[in-house]
């Protein structure tokens, strides 16, 4: 059985800059197979009435002096307090969806999240989302026409349903079959549950393929 972790993120969550950064490598290295899941967190953040910062200037400042240390201690390149929030037509996860689909997700959301937060450049906008695509020798036009595509839409809809059947709340969101763990603080504690969920599993295979004591002895 694979050890699968399924990422749910969201360009635009400022937590995700972190894990877009660390995910993959510490997966690798734990073998554990990462599924890049892009969503829409804004709108399951509206319908839960979930507006972590919204009038609340101590709070917002908090969370960035919070990412600025924990990017610090992880290696991850932080500069400055970027442009917040971005892409409100969602047109940057929709290009993130196309790219999951296709196995280039990972290189995209960390091109991304760079021209975010080191460039100061809002990700969801056609200007950048063009540059980036460029740089990822992607066609442009192709990707942002298919970003725009009924069959993007309603993909990026589904795999937002299936979050809120999870009952994921926000981004970064690790999900080890229906077990959640929302937040880069909780990126080891999934993958560790995964490993742990999988071998459980693969000895519970073992166990029941496996011959019952006295099993085939002569009554």
């Amino acid at each position: 059985m694979e050890k699968r972790l399924d990422f749910f993120l969201f360009l635009g969550s400022t937590y995700t800059h972190l894990s877009v950064h660390r995910a993959e490598q510490l997966a690798g290295r734990a073998g554990v197979a990462l599924r890049w899941r892009p969503f829409s967190a804004r709108t399951l953040m509206l319908e839960q009435n979930n507006r972590p910062f919204i009038g609340k200037p101590v709070k917002l400042a908090y969370m960035w002096r919070d990412l600025e240390r924990r990017a610090r201690r992880h290696g991850v390149p932080f500069v400055s307090i970027p442009p917040y929030p971005i892409d409100m037509e969602e047109l940057g996860n929709r290009v993130a969806t196309v790219a999951a689909l296709e196995g280039w997700c990972a290189g995209f959301m960390q091109a991304a999240y760079a021209a975010w937060f080191l460039h100061n450049r809002d990700p969801g906008v056609p200007e950048t989302l063009t540059h980036l695509l460029l740089g990822m020798r992607r066609d442009p036009a192709s990707v942002l026409a298919r970003a725009d595509s009924a069959d993007i839409r309603d993909r990026y809809a589904e795999e937002t349903d299936a979050a809120r059947r999870l009952g994921i709340f926000g981004s970064p969101t690790f999900a080890c079959g229906t077990e959640i763990f929302w937040g880069d603080d909780r990126l080891e504690d999934a993958i560790e549950w995964c490993q742990a969920s999988t071998e459980q599993s693969r000895a519970a295979g073992r166990a029941a393929t496996e011959p019952a004591p006295g099993a085939g002895a002569e009554a």
